[in-house]
């Protein structure tokens, strides 16, 4: 379980002082929850500072009643927190194998490490070998970065919508994975994400705006005032 105590964080610019996440209270206990809102709104930011990548101006964080506040991205991923970034990082010198192997934290088998790939809609034999660079697609990326996570099998896995860069028939593939991701995994999955067909699928939906929370609860109680608003968006803008 996930706990946010007041999280706020603040920056510096030009201008002075800015206010990007503003006293966030969440408890988070859902096999799948959903950020969504627009864009500029805080959800990466939350989701970095839930991750480590950022250290929260005000506020504690806990996973399973341990103050993980004050720990870094690495240490968070040896708590069991996991999370892929919306453009995945390119590692030269490093084959997917390897990759797959760092995050299982152990040397697997070719047939096991190939079936994590075959998860995510990738034809194993031609990625195994492959060097994890600029000859991968940005789609290519964001399937073995998924494919790195299901092997580690962490307690918490945090994606940056995950849908970018991933073509439509893979997006597909996708949603099976993320349904089926905390079965093999037993672990909480938190999805930044815009996508009706990800948020249809989540336990939770949780709306970020102007750095706070504007709205969550589950699926079939915020999801049709979401898509409610975003027709009335639509027809107004065509007026």
């Amino acid at each position: 379980m996930l706990q946010l105590e007041n999280i706020s964080y603040h920056v510096q610019d030009e201008l002075g002082e800015k206010q990007i996440l503003k006293n966030i209270n969440l408890t988070l206990d859902e096999r799948f929850v959903a950020f969504t809102g627009p864009n500029g709104g805080g959800k990466s930011t939350l989701a970095k500072v839930i991750a480590g990548i950022l250290t929260p101006t005000e506020g504690r964080i806990y996973l399973d009643g341990e103050d993980i506040t004050d720990l870094s991205i690495t240490e968070r991923a040896k708590k069991g927190i996991s999370y892929a970034f919306q453009q995945p990082v390119r590692f030269k010198g490093l084959t997917v194998r390897d990759l797959i192997n760092i995050a299982a934290g152990k040397n697997l088998k070719v047939s096991d490490a190939c079936s994590y790939l075959s998860e995510v809609g990738m034809c194993a034999r031609d990625y195994i070998d492959r060097e994890v660079n600029a000859s991968l697609s940005g789609g290519e990326l964001k399937r073995i970065e998924i494919a790195t996570i299901l092997a580690r099998s962490t307690k918490l896995s945090v994606f940056d919508e995950p849908e970018a860069g991933i073509d439509l028939w893979s997006f597909g593939n996708l949603i099976k994975v993320f349904e089926n991701m905390h079965e093999k995994t037993k672990g909480n999955i938190l999805i930044i994400s815009h996508q009706e067909r990800i948020l249809n699928i989540a336990d939770k939906i949780v709306v970020i705006a102007d750095g706070q929370i504007q709205n969550i609860g589950k699926k079939e109680d915020v999801l049709p005032k979401l898509l409610a608003a975003e027709s009335c968006k639509v027809l107004t803008e065509k007026m």
